[in-house]
């Protein structure tokens, strides 16, 4: 079963609010993430053939900026990867009957106003701190707002989530729109031509390389190509 499988399992259970796919957090992106009026849920998907060598980061980028987290996996994953989640991240058990609940996700107490912040886009987190009279705003980089989020008792941390979640729900048109305009970009563009193989040319004084063996010669199965990884779904649904 493999990620895009998982997802069609998952899309049908977020009811209420609206959902991203590949949402930027930190340093990764949230494979889905469902938006309500009242928190974001943050969903992490991994299939047969991927790994858990990332998860790590996962948690902790996640950890910062969602309500409740949860891994959608399938059984395969279960045995390597409960032992590194926390007991509030839920886990869910993909397979062809359906998703099944492992455990439930607990409420995260881990959020943090800065990487929160970071979800939106710098002019954006600039009207909220304008709208709540802090003066001396506009002028500020994104790391000087970063610091002064971190160290203030100014901005209510449910305040900023209330705000995060609106202006994330009120963009999804604009980035609908710019998934679209960039997909007929692609289309439009033509086909890239492959470069040509060069031969080698042998150096003076020196013989030409053999030519290996053709594999019915050698009584070698000769190598099948692997098919193409599927595609994932797009930015937003």
């Amino acid at each position: 079963m493999n990620d895009s499988d998982i997802r069609a399992l998952l899309y049908p259970l977020l009811t209420g609010g609206v959902y991203v796919d590949e949402l930027p957090t930190g340093t990764t992106r949230a494979d889905v993430v469902h938006i309500t009026p009242g928190f974001m849920h943050g969903y992490e998907v991994k299939g047969d053939r991927d790994t858990l060598q990332r998860v790590a980061n996962q948690l902790r980028c996640y950890g910062e900026v969602y309500d409740f987290v949860t891994f959608a996996v399938t059984e395969k994953h279960l045995p390597k990867l409960l032992p590194l989640l926390p007991d509030w991240v839920g886990v869910l058990v993909a397979s062809a009957e359906g998703l099944r609940a492992h455990r439930a996700a607990g409420y995260n107490a881990t959020v943090e106003r800065a990487p929160l912040a970071r979800l939106l886009l710098l002019e954006d987190v600039k009207q909220f701190l304008m709208a709540r009279g802090l003066t001396g705003v506009s002028t500020l980089r994104s790391r000087e707002i970063g610091q002064f989020l971190r160290t203030t008792q100014l901005v209510p941390l449910a305040s900023l989530a209330q705000y995060v979640r609106h202006r994330l729900v009120a963009r999804l048109p604009e980035r609908l729109l710019g998934r679209a305009e960039r997909k007929a970009e692609r289309a439009r563009r033509p086909p890239r031509k492959s470069k040509p193989t060069q031969k080698r040319r042998a150096l003076p004084g020196t013989a030409s390389p053999a030519k290996p063996p053709a594999a019915e010669a050698t009584n070698r199965p000769a190598k099948t190509q692997k098919a193409p990884a599927q595609m994932r779904p797009g930015l937003l649904l």
